[in-house]
């Protein structure tokens, strides 16, 4: 359903499509008033479609809409607030989860005011996809799926059962059940519509006899960053934190400056043989040195039309890793194309078709009107290389030619160690004997080494849903298998496709049996290796490595390899393509040379070379055409919501409000509301607050947001402990997202995190500075807490990089700390901490020394304006005192009401209450 505006430009009209008429909202009405919109980039059109529809004069002004068409004369001119609202919300599990507790807490919280619980019910459409809780345990077998499927739902049964409850519990609230596929793949397979229509409802939510039926753009938010991924099919999306997407959920406007855009003129076509994964790594590295944080990045020229809209997801995928809001591809004849492969209604795709064409949304070749851009760079795809990324960053692009050189110098300029150690091997011992073993191949004893490849997995949204690549990775198999090649026997391999029809077209093409026999069996469908999920080593490969401090490294198809991302056993990761990582798996090291050395000898002895099993273009493009047809879409997704046998056999507990459990250690009552009044509290100062760690530059939402496995001598690991929870059951923190008290127990604790205030030591810990004892970070957050201290964070650049955790402000939040004051931030971590409550200072030029012994005050906090300029008072341990000046990254008013309030969901909660 949707709610409009006053239209007081008249834009409202009429779409017939095949007899059926729609009111949509004319862009060419508006610009016979307000001037030619001609020249907007497709995605600010696309906005201003969005103002148009919901001016209403308070939250939309007609101000705002002029804005936005007066954007075209100066693009990189001052920004003005917008008050933006998504069709739609998209969520994972792994932060779905939260965001479901918190709607379930509010509704608690609503009773506890005296209101109506029902009030806290989505207003727009929301899809939860669960596929960030299976892991790769079992690997390398036919029977890895099943066991992997049955591990997951012991595992996280309360979190499924609290799901189901959800989406019966709420309106608006659908749940696509675990084993089905990636959360970006089934949106951009299924979900996502290219235009969406509802009926117009009433300011209170009614819809009346007759009512219009409205066509709009789809657009959405969601609670994982790589939502982007859909703008390939031209439709605009991005990632934003949990606390945002409960807001949009809820009815609150998305609050964003009217953005600059770059456009990146992609001209030619890729050579052969080269991937869509080389062309994002190479798009990737030049977003990320040309500087996109904060902007769209809008994709244009002859070459788009040359690209298959699997190979233009692919790219919009990994807007995160080049730092851009998103990465957006308009609607052409690719477009309607991709719909119909995949299934989608005839009466969608001719309605998207009619409505790009009506409201000039719509991409023909040799487009005339050249968009008006906020800066550009081209690429010709012709000079695309095939390429990695890593060992630890997504834009640090390696050519495949020099990976083995890269990790020589890395060595010893990152991890350490010396070059003649770099030959130095371990033996690993009856290697098949034990339960995890890798191969009954390895049961003699073999040899490990620095650089030796011990993960290898096709997994991610990034590559799964291109069939392109997926059936590259199927031929390189099939091909090395013909030759007698193997992977080698200290690699664990997996496949996590994005969707089921993966499977479909590799079974019904029998490369899947290829891939089998390499060791790349099914493992699960989901988000697995790229956020952490990869499971454990065999036991005697991770005793290897630790005993003899070797530098491991795996090759992935994702589109993470952050520091203590993948494996805490792993310290080089790379980014591949996924016949790369077939490749790879063979080769079994990034210390020689791929291209020109051999990976392997066959059956026969003779070498072989990458270049013998490396499949061409048209063989690839023939499978594809073969083997990949929209029955298997239609099939797949018919019944997506009903879930295996497991799904429809979990009970659903609790009305209108859970039935939370008191011993429950996945899903608990969060205490953002306690105490909470309908007049929020006066903002006060911060004074004498202790830093709680002083971090350098890139700390990602992965070193702050607990993440990946729970140790057991952690905060976290002991609670659970305590609890009665065996270590065996820890599960992730992923999967505990529901419960804060292990959450804020691992906030911070990243294995690899560096405090400058503990230096020489890695991991989670801090100094406590009236005692001076070193302890982990929220054991001395704790001890503030009883002392009545205030704490703050300082940080460098590009603070809170990476996917898009609501529990790195969360847990910032409940740790204690009321400010962070960094050099730069990345987009949604700094909106997260204004949700959260949490201040956002920015340095002003050269930030001061500090060693952690200091105390910080913030004075007039509750006078603060948007963007305004403060001084940070500082005084040190010899007396001394001083300041500096930094910039209040509250950048909107809206966001300062938020901040006010305590946080987004305290602001949403009493005007609904109200």
């Amino acid at each position: 359903m949707t709610a409009v505006g006053n239209d007081t430009l008249n834009t409202r009209t009429e779409l017939d499509v095949a007899g059926r008429k729609y009111a949509y909202y004319s862009l060419a009405k508006a610009a016979a008033q307000l001037g030619s919109v001609a020249r907007l980039p497709f995605s600010m059109k696309v906005l201003l479609e969005n103002l148009l529809r919901f001016e209403d004069g308070k939250t939309v002004t007609r101000e705002d809409i002029q804005a936005l068409v007066a954007w075209q004369d100066n693009p990189a001119g001052p920004a003005r607030e917008i008050q933006y609202r998504p069709a739609r919300v998209l969520m994972q599990d792994f932060t779905g989860v939260p965001a479901v507790v918190d709607l379930a807490a509010m509704r608690d919280a609503m009773a506890e005011l005296k209101g109506d619980p029902e009030k806290i019910n989505p207003l727009v459409p929301v899809h939860l996809v669960i596929d960030h809780s299976v892991m790769v345990d079992e690997f390398g077998t036919p029977k890895a799926f099943e066991r992997n499927v049955a591990l997951e739902y012991d595992r996280n049964y309360e979190r499924y059962e609290f799901l189901k409850w959800g989406s019966k519990a709420f309106r608006n609230f659908e749940v696509v059940p675990p084993g089905t596929g990636i959360c970006h793949q089934v949106n951009l397979e299924y979900i996502a519509r290219g235009v969406w229509s509802s009926k117009q409802v009433s300011p209170g939510g009614d819809v009346a006899p007759g009512a219009a039926e409205i066509a709009y753009p789809d657009t959405l938010v969601g609670t994982d960053s790589h939502t982007t991924m859909v703008n390939g099919l031209g439709v605009l999306g991005w990632g934003v934190g949990g606390i945002e997407a409960e807001a949009a959920m809820l009815g609150q406007p998305v609050s964003m400056l009217i953005p600059e855009v770059v456009g990146f003129h992609l001209v030619g076509a890729l050579g052969e043989g080269i991937t869509a994964t080389d062309l994002v790594l190479t798009v990737t590295q030049m977003l990320r040195q040309k500087g996109v944080v904060g902007r769209f990045v809008e994709f244009y020229g002859d070459g788009v039309s040359a690209l298959s809209v699997a190979d233009r997801a692919t790219i919009a995928n990994m807007a995160p890793e080049y730092g851009a809001t998103c990465g957006f591809f308009p609607v052409d004849a690719k477009t309607i194309e991709y719909l119909r492969l995949t299934g989608r209604p005839d009466e969608t795709v001719a309605l998207t078709e009619a409505y790009a064409k009506a409201q000039g949304l719509w991409l023909e070749p040799g487009h005339i009107h050249e968009p008006v851009f906020t800066d550009t760079l081209e690429l010709d795809m012709a000079t695309v290389e095939p390429s990695l990324a890593g060992p630890k960053r997504p834009q640090d692009k390696v050519p495949l030619s020099r990976v083995d050189e890269e990790f020589i110098a890395n060595f010893t300029k990152e991890y350490g160690h010396e070059l003649a150690e770099l030959g130095r091997r371990v033996p690993v011992a009856n290697l098949g004997a034990s339960a995890d073993a890798l191969d009954a191949q390895a049961a003699a004893t073999v040899d490990l080494g620095h650089g030796d490849v011990v993960i290898a997995a096709i997994t991610s949204c990034t590559n799964t849903s291109n069939p392109a690549v997926l059936v590259a990775a199927g031929l390189v198999a099939r091909k090395a298998r013909a030759k007698g090649l193997t992977r080698k026997p200290w690699v664990k391999t997996s496949l996590a496709p994005g969707s089921k029809v993966v499977t479909d077209y590799l079974v019904k093409s029998g490369l899947q049996a290829d891939l089998d026999a390499i060791g790349f069996n099914l493992a699960g469908y989901g988000c697995t290796t790229c956020i952490g999920n990869s499971g454990p080593l065999p036991s005697q490969i991770s005793e290897a490595i630790n005993k003899n401090d070797l530098v491991a490294a795996s090759v992935l198809s994702g589109n993470r390899n952050f520091e203590g991302r993948v494996s805490p056993d792993v310290r080089a990761n790379y980014l591949a393509s996924p016949p790369l990582v077939v490749a790879y798996a063979l080769k079994g090291t990034v210390t020689h040379d791929m291209v020109d050395d051999p990976i392997g000898q066959g059956s026969d002895g003779a070498d072989v070379y990458l270049k013998d099993i490396w499949p061409s273009n048209e063989e690839v493009r023939r499978l594809i055409d073969q083997y990949v047809h929209g029955d298997m879409f239609r099939a797949r997704y018919a019944d997506v919501y009903q879930g295996d046998e497991k799904w429809r056999g979990i009970p659903i507990a609790g009305g209108e409000t859970y039935a939370w459990s008191a011993g429950s250690t996945y899903i608990a009552n969060p205490p953002y509301f306690s105490g909470m009044s309908m007049t929020p509290s006066p903002t006060s100062d911060v004074a004498s607050a202790r830093p709680l760690a002083i971090f350098g530059d890139s700390i990602t939402t992965d070193h702050i947001s607990p993440a990946g496995a729970i140790k057991p001598d952690s905060p976290a690991g002991r609670y659970l402990s305590e609890h009665g929870v065996e270590r065996a059951d820890f599960n992730s923190y992923g999967a505990r997202r529901g419960n804060h008290e292990v959450m804020m127990r691992g906030t911070f604790a990243n294995i690899r995190i560096r405090n400058r205030m503990v230096p020489g030591i890695e991991g989670g810990v801090t100094k406590h500075i009236p005692t001076g004892e070193t302890m982990p970070i929220y054991d001395a957050a704790m001890r503030y807490k009883e002392e009545g201290t205030p704490l703050v964070v300082i940080a460098g650049k590009e603070y809170g990089t990476g996917s898009s955790r609501d529990w790195a402000a969360k847990g910032t939040n409940l740790l204690g700390v009321r400010a962070v004051i960094a050099e730069t931030y990345e987009r949604i971590h700094r909106s997260n901490l204004v949700g959260m409550g949490v201040l956002p200072l920015q340095f002003l030029g050269d930030p001061p020394q500090f060693d952690g012994s200091e105390t910080f005050t913030i004075e007039g906090i509750a006078s603060l304006a948007p963007r305004q300029q403060i001084e940070v008072k500082v005084a040190r341990a010899d007396g001394s005192a001083s300041s500096f000046p930094a910039r209040v990254r509250i950048d909107t008013l809206n966001e300062l009401e938020y901040f006010r309030s305590g946080g987004i969901l305290h602001y949403v909660l009493r005007n609904l209450a109200a």
